[in-house]
């Protein structure tokens, strides 16, 4: 490198820290006013918030924590949670590529992890613990600290990864199962390379939202910056952009090769991660193509109680209160059950179809059928009664 070249080096590094300087500002000023609007573009452009010590304060307000926190019965008193073992298990293994320091200060970080994500379920007993929590709250709890922490993670819960507590994983299937459709939309070509297997590959990354999966500190904070700023199926498109800028390495794939391999090689993320270029074609993938636009089943058949649709924008999560998530939870339960209940009247009803026809029995399958519309209609405001009574008479059949 010439000597001549050094002065122009020097100059784009006092541009950047100026730039930076800049830009910390402005992230202060729209946290003093909690100027949603200009948070989100700051948090979208190059290099998110910044630093730590401005995300203590960004974080809450994408969140929509309130500014003075109430006094409330200390939760070491509530009943214990049912997944405190759980809980315990996977905190044990926490902290595994940062950040970097002596097993006694590890070992208290652990404590006060556990006691952030035991706080919140305790103090809302009707979350269901997943393996994975523990990744998206060691985040939050880096970042905001112990005190902090539990505000921030009881508003991510109820209000933005709620689909991912309900008693069953089947409202966060159904995000996986926007990935498909999404392919298929901005590029056939590699939708119809990729075999027919269920995107179950992604679980790991979307429902950690990347925690899980990304082993760089400074990458985490920075996709938390972008996941918070933005609506709640982000995450899916994140995954979607990231294949598609796989996109030649996977067409080179062989066709023939087994569910398998594809299953691995897809879950797989590109090293070096490059944050910003994901960040970047995220965006530009969601806004060519947002959800309702993909004309797909798979999106219209999604609970109106979602995260995707009740509380999908960062506006929507500031001014819903605690109560309202917990609500919403309540009737995407509902939504649930009446989902599964609907399933099995179906496989019921295909299960007594095949017992008529083989003993012959005229006129017996219009009988289930109309059974089985009542079983439903019975079991949605008495719980599984409909269901019983419905199985009670396909054994008076076969």
């Amino acid at each position: 490198m010439s000597s001549a070249s050094l002065p122009s080096i020097v100059d784009r590094s006092n541009e950047s820290i100026a730039a930076n300087k800049e830009k910390a500002e402005l992230i202060r000023a729209a946290c003093e006013t909690r100027d949603i609007r200009s948070l989100i573009e700051l948090a979208n452009s190059a290099d998110g918030l910044l630093a730590d010590s401005l995300r203590r304060t960004a974080w809450p307000i994408l969140l929509g924590c309130p500014t003075e926190q109430t006094e409330s019965e200390s939760w070491r008193s509530l009943p214990p949670h049912r997944e405190e073992e759980q809980v315990a298990k996977d905190v044990n293994r926490a902290f595994v590529h940062y950040p970097k320091e002596s097993d006694r200060q590890l070992d208290r970080r652990k404590e006060e992890l556990s006691d952030v994500i035991v706080e919140v379920l305790r103090r809302h007993p009707a979350l269901c613990y997943f393996q994975g929590y523990h990744d998206i709250v060691q985040v939050l709890y880096l970042v905001l600290g112990a005190q902090a922490a539990p505000a921030a993670a009881t508003r991510l819960s109820l209000l933005r990864i709620r689909d991912f507590m309900l008693p069953t994983l089947d409202a966060a299937i159904s995000h996986l199962e926007l990935l498909p459709s999404l392919l298929r939309a901005v590029d056939p070509q590699l939708y119809s390379h990729l075999p027919r297997i269920q995107p179950h590959y992604a679980l790991g990354a979307t429902l950690t939202l990347f925690s899980h999966v990304v082993e760089e500190y400074g990458d985490i904070t920075r996709l938390f910056d972008f996941f918070l700023a933005n609506d709640t199926v982000v995450p899916v498109y994140a995954f979607a952009a990231i294949l598609l800028s796989r996109r030649e390495e996977l067409l080179e794939l062989d066709e023939d090769e087994g569910d398998a391999v594809f299953f691995v090689v897809l879950g797989k993320l590109p090293k070096p991660f490059d944050v910003e270029v994901h960040v970047k074609s995220t965006l530009e993938l969601y806004q060519k193509a947002p959800p309702e636009s993909l004309r797909s089943w798979s999106w219209w058949k999604i609970s109106s109680s979602s995260v995707l649709k009740a509380t999908r924008t960062p506006y929507d999560v500031a001014k819903m209160s605690i109560a309202d998530g917990e609500t919403l939870f309540q009737r995407q339960s509902r939504d649930l059950r009446i989902q599964q209940a609907c399933r099995s009247s179906l496989l019921i009803t295909r299960r007594l179809r095949l017992q008529v026809w083989r003993h012959r029995r005229p006129g017996a399958i219009g009988l289930a059928i109309a059974v089985g519309i009542f079983a439903l209609w019975l079991g949605k405001g008495r719980g599984s009664t409909g269901m019983e009574f419905y199985k009670t008479i396909l054994g008076v059949f076969v």
